[in-house]
């Protein structure tokens, strides 16, 4: 894996049980980039985020946290931009303004939006099986929310969000993943679109990461 500066260092916090969509994002970016770093696991499930030696690195205590040269940086979408401003090539987010714009926006709704769902269907479903619980009506409410968006954004019939694919790929393919791994109804369109993103292979290298079984 090549480095793209000369001594330079990156680390990456993550959740020691690797089911945090933020997390993914990043790893995948670093990966996309083809940047050489440290994986880190912080164990959320007894609170590791809070220990005092975490929380000097990171600012808000939260993973994804990175550290560039001593720089830390969490936040997960702040850090793929700081990516695609120091390390270029190859792009993570669209060269069109526009296109980079809603790119950006489709990030900032699904980290902000959707709560009922994420809550009821979390990633944990995806890399630790289905949740046997039906949906509830509000939870409904935000799949058709995010059926109707994503349908406008794929109207052009292509495997990618803006043709070549952006990091905002894998963070829309993750969101309906929730629901296509739980067996939940779920368009058909939208379903091929989240299979074919689910395999490329920086998605895979986070699939693959070894889970703990408790």
């Amino acid at each position: 894996m090549e480095t793209a500066l000369p001594n330079s260092t990156l680390e990456l916090y993550v959740d020691a049980q690797y089911a945090s969509p933020y997390a993914m994002s990043v790893f995948v970016a670093l990966h996309e980039k083809g940047l050489a770093f440290e994986l880190l696991g912080v164990d959320l499930e007894k609170q590791a985020q809070h220990a005092p030696g975490f929380a000097a690195t990171s600012l808000t205590q939260r993973v994804p946290t990175l550290i560039h040269d001593g720089f830390a940086l969490s936040e997960s979408t702040a850090i793929t931009e700081y990516l695609d401003e120091v390390f270029p090539e190859p792009p993570i987010y669209p060269e069109d303004r526009q296109e980079r714009a809603r790119a950006r926006q489709v990030q900032a709704w699904l980290r902000s939006d959707l709560l009922q769902l994420r809550t009821e269907r979390p990633t944990e479903v995806v890399f630790r099986g289905p949740f046997d619980l039906p949906l509830s009506a509000v939870a409904l409410e935000g799949a058709r929310k995010l059926f109707a968006a994503c349908e406008m954004l794929l109207a052009h019939g292509q495997p990618n969000l803006f043709g070549e694919w952006c990091i905002a790929d894998t963070d829309l393919a993750l969101m309906l993943n929730r629901l296509v791994m739980n067996g939940d109804a779920v368009p058909p369109l939208l379903v091929d679109y989240a299979k074919y993103q689910w395999q490329r292979a920086s998605v895979q290298r986070w699939v693959a990461l070894e889970r703990p079984t408790n």
